[in-house]
């Protein structure tokens, strides 16, 4: 007879076989597969969400889920930089290309520029620090509803720059 080892409501043993296994197959990593396992427990043991303690099992998989969700978010939101020769890019560029491509930055410069100081840091700490919006939030004594509607102003700042431009 085989005896479960349960914590908080989950079963350990199906979550490092079958939860493990699942995001192993997502990440192709086996240690980043357990790490994202590890940071869903972390999340799920300091949670107070009432699902958790009705439906432990989906809880945690739903934290899984959105784990998995931003660690592909941050995979493909950047490049190596071992995989980039600068050298060869710039050389496959014509001068013409790289004084537009000057002007273009220097025009979205002036947008971001632009915009209200708040909204401005909102846009500086979500797209180029990589911060969550819940940490933006914490950090300028903001709600996340604010921290939403400065990344839409910003946005539409940047895509009305984008159409002027084309």
């Amino acid at each position: 007879m085989s005896e479960t080892l349960a914590w908080c409501g989950i079963d350990l043993t199906w979550a490092y076989t079958d939860v493990l296994r699942r995001i192993g197959r997502r990440t192709a990593c086996v240690q980043r597969a357990k790490d994202i396992l590890h940071d869903a427990l972390v999340f799920f043991a300091v949670s107070s969400h009432p699902a958790r303690e009705e439906s432990p099992q989906a809880y945690l998989n739903g934290i899984v889920n959105h784990l998995l969700v931003d660690e592909f978010r941050h995979r493909t939101r950047f490049v190596d930089e071992d995989q980039i020769d600068e050298a060869a890019l710039i050389l496959e560029c014509t001068p013409e290309q790289l004084y537009e491509t000057r002007q273009k930055l220097h025009h979205l410069q002036r947008v971001v520029d632009l915009l209200p100081e708040k909204c401005r840091q909102v846009f500086w700490l979500y797209h180029v620090d990589d911060m969550k919006q819940r940490e933006i939030a914490v950090q300028l004594d903001i709600s996340i509803n604010m921290v939403e509607k400065h990344l839409i102003r910003a946005m539409l700042d940047i895509r009305a720059f984008q159409q002027a431009v084309h």
